[in-house]
């Protein structure tokens, strides 16, 4: 029997395809579309996703495609409000790698590759249903042939309109953010273009026009341009009108060329209560969809997936207890409920309307990105290098559910052999070792040493501190990793 079926080819599906199949679960990845994603889409990969890629053994290939940007510039009237700087990330990737989602894609269908995996296009789910450890999902394929497929898991990487969340009749509770959007894949010319490695946002009276670089001398550019007739959707926009908007807002002072996108988008901000129902389980935009402001929905999405792997690894492995599976809904629900919500704030602040607001909120910002520390409070938000799981069932313990920094390591990153294992960090070698001999299912068989620190630590195969405790504390990590053990009583 299938041990895995993945149901959507985006970077949320292609992710957890890779990291299920370097653990060695038995994976297939199906797509009911015939190519990969052909446009820009996401176009940003933070901090925390690649240092999760270094775990995943793909990191380089993203570092030599994608651009750079350091910074993001807030301006309005032809004056700087202030800029949030990337170079204080606490992280070896202290910038936004500016990559298109086509190009992302790409890189991950090469990853895939090398574990042997391919995507199955033009192979849509119809319906599935649950059966005790099964579930029996009925696959149709380009030419109307169907099958049926028993698997242990099906996960729904399937995107806004879920197949695999509408078969659970699961909720998506939100609402739209009643907008239109301008979107353009172009090329900025001239002397008062911003530069090409920093995100601009240029605040005007009449909504905001953001400016995002991207590798090849190319530049997306959004701006919202208030509501219109649902029933009467809007044509495709023209690099006139494109042209005309930012001469307005930004100024004048660049061209815009080369269009290769033109279109209009709407924000939706929509949420599951749970990530899973059975053996069936949800991730990325299946479960939760929000402003692009900040760009966090896919680095989102796909460490969603990262997260589930090495659990649903571990428990198709039997190395774990099947409970370890439902600590995946409660870390990433909250997750995605901080992201909704950050995200919605920052497009509710840039789209403010009323002029006496505008004026306080531009003051605001002038003075609150004065402070470094608040510039790098930004920066580590959006490079999702804050986040933490302290509230998880799977967090015990002081700094227990915090990232586990990758300079700690002087070696490999946890979490990227073949087989999921926890580490652990100790000074006391020998007690460690014989830690590690009676779990051998959890534990890398050789502790690592944390030099300086009277501490004993188990960080999980993700690369965030599961179990903190005192240098002594061998009988309370025990015990934790007896509640994680699949030979628990």
């Amino acid at each position: 029997m299938l041990q895995a079926l993945v149901v959507g080819a985006g970077p949320v599906g292609l992710t957890l395809a890779a990291e299920l199949a370097r653990y060695g679960i038995d994976t297939r990845l199906i797509d009911k579309s015939q190519q990969p994603t052909q446009t820009s889409k996401a176009l940003v990969v933070w901090a925390r996703t690649l240092e999760l890629m270094d775990r995943m053994g793909c990191k380089q290939a993203f570092l030599d495609a994608g651009l750079r940007a350091h910074g993001a510039t807030l301006r309005s009237g032809g004056s700087v409000l202030g800029h949030a700087r990337f170079d204080a990330i606490a992280s070896t990737y202290n910038f936004a790698l500016m990559l298109p989602q086509r190009d992302t894609e790409r890189l991950l269908i090469e990853h895939i590759g090398s574990f042997g995996i391919a995507v199955e296009r033009q192979v849509e789910l119809a319906g599935f249903t649950q059966a005790g450890d099964t579930v029996e999902a009925t696959l149709r394929h380009a030419d109307g042939r169907e099958e049926t497929v028993s698997a242990s898991w099906l996960i729904g990487c399937d995107g806004a309109h879920s197949t695999v969340r509408h078969g659970l009749d699961l909720s998506f509770e939100g609402e739209a953010q009643g907008d239109d959007w301008l979107l353009a894949d172009i090329r900025v010319e001239g002397d008062g273009a911003p530069p090409g490695d920093e995100i601009a946002t240029y605040l005007h009276r009449d909504g905001p026009l953001v400016i995002f670089p991207i590798p090849g001398g190319r530049a997306r550019l959004i701006a919202d341009i208030g509501k219109s007739d649902p029933a009467q959707p809007r044509s495709d926009p023209t690099l006139a009108e494109v042209q005309a908007l930012a001469d307005h807002r930004a100024g004048g002072g660049f061209r815009v060329t080369d269009p290769v996108w033109l279109t209009h988008f709407r924000i939706n901000e929509r949420k599951v209560s749970r990530y899973s129902q059975g053996r069936v389980v949800l991730a990325g935009d299946a479960a939760h969809i929000h402003s692009p402001a900040g760009g966090q929905g896919m680095n989102t999405g796909m460490q969603d997936a990262i997260n589930l792997a090495w659990k649903l690894a571990m428990v198709a492995r039997d190395q774990a207890a099947s409970t370890l599976l439902d600590s995946y809904g409660p870390e990433r629900n909250a997750v995605g409920e901080m992201v909704l919500r950050n995200a919605g704030r920052l497009t509710d602040i840039a789209t403010l309307s009323n002029p006496v607001a505008q004026a306080a909120r531009n003051l605001a910002i002038r003075f609150m990105l004065g402070f470094h520390a608040v510039q790098d409070k930004m920066a580590a938000t959006m490079s999702e290098v804050g986040i933490a799981y302290s509230d998880s069932p799977l967090s015990q313990g002081l700094d227990a559910g915090m990232r586990w920094a990758p300079e700690h390591d002087d070696g490999l990153p946890p979490g990227s052999g073949t087989i999921p294992l926890f580490v652990l960090y100790t000074d006391d070698a020998e007690s460690g070792a014989a830690l590690a001999a009676r779990f051998p299912l959890l534990l890398e068989p050789a502790p690592r040493r944390l030099p300086d620190h009277d501490r004993l630590i188990l960080v999980r195969p993700d690369g965030y501190v599961g179990f903190s405790g005192s240098g002594a504390a061998w009988d309370d990590a025990e015990r934790y990793l007896s509640s994680l053990s699949a030979d628990r009583a």
